[in-house]
């Protein structure tokens, strides 16, 4: 096979014993990822600040073990890496933690962005850096990091969410080229819209729409072709696609035609 038709990571198509940290699996796109892998035979640890969905998830699925972490705290997920460590190990790491309120620059508000920021980036980082030692001693492993289509170019109402998820594509694709040949695979998940309780604050119309178990099922299909980027639905993803190549005089046309802001 040409090189450039070989998948960018190794294929997952059997996740039974793979032990699997979901970090933000209380609701939404989280949560049903892990009940798929669940469901699909992996060994599951399922961390979020809330921690009663966790437990209802664990009564639920036997192989489901609650973790509760804080991601805006280094020293929290430090504590919860060492508990999954030891209780199964760590093949695969997912970070679904997120943070969105819709925001514009005539309402600017540096809280708000500062906990965007906080949530959805420099968590991530804090849980590369509690992950990121042991699997490359072990030379294997696989860190996934959902963004957003949001984080393809700039967007009304998305003033402090799309940075952040920018910022997780860019590092997404920086990891990829520096742990390839250490043998441990990464992805980025772009979903467009996904029903859960961050959407639920929209007050547009929200094209293409989907429930958060077609997300998962979509994001396990990705992850089985060794996909590096696991973009859905792509009935909506591609035509925002289309638009990132355009310039920028035709992109700004484009958006305020389509959203009419």
């Amino acid at each position: 096979m040409r090189s450039w038709l070989k998948p960018l990571n190794a294929p997952m198509q059997d996740w039974r014993d793979r032990s699997v940290w979901v970090v933000g699996a209380s609701s939404g796109i989280g949560r049903a990822t892990a009940e798929a892998l669940l469901q699909a035979g992996a060994k599951v640890a399922v961390s979020s600040r809330q921690e009663a969905p966790l437990q209802a998830l664990a009564q639920q699925y036997p192989h489901a073990w609650v973790v509760p972490a804080d991601v805006t705290s280094l020293e929290s997920l430090q504590d919860a890496a060492q508990q999954v460590q030891a209780h199964q190990g760590l093949d695969w790491v997912i970070y679904c933690a997120g943070h969105y309120q819709p925001l514009r620059a005539d309402h600017y508000d540096l809280g708000q962005m500062m906990r965007h920021q906080d949530v959805n980036y420099l968590g991530a980082l804090r849980l590369l850096d509690v992950v990121l030692p042991s699997l490359l001693s072990q030379q294997r492993g696989h860190v996934s990091l959902v963004a957003s289509v949001a984080g393809y170019r700039g967007l009304p109402q998305s003033l402090a969410y799309g940075p952040t998820k920018a910022a997780l594509i860019h590092l997404a694709e920086a990891l990829y080229l520096d742990l390839q040949s250490s043998g441990i695979g990464v992805s980025v998940v772009n979903p467009g819209f996904v029903e859960t309780p961050l959407t639920a604050q929209n007050d547009f119309h929200m094209p293409a729409l989907i429930q958060p178990q077609e997300a998962a099922r979509q994001m396990l299909a990705g992850w089985a072709a060794g996909d590096f980027e696991i973009h859905y639905p792509r009935r909506f993803t591609r035509v925002l696609k289309f638009l990132r190549c355009l310039p920028y005089r035709l992109y700004f046309q484009a958006v305020r035609k389509a959203t009419g802001l």
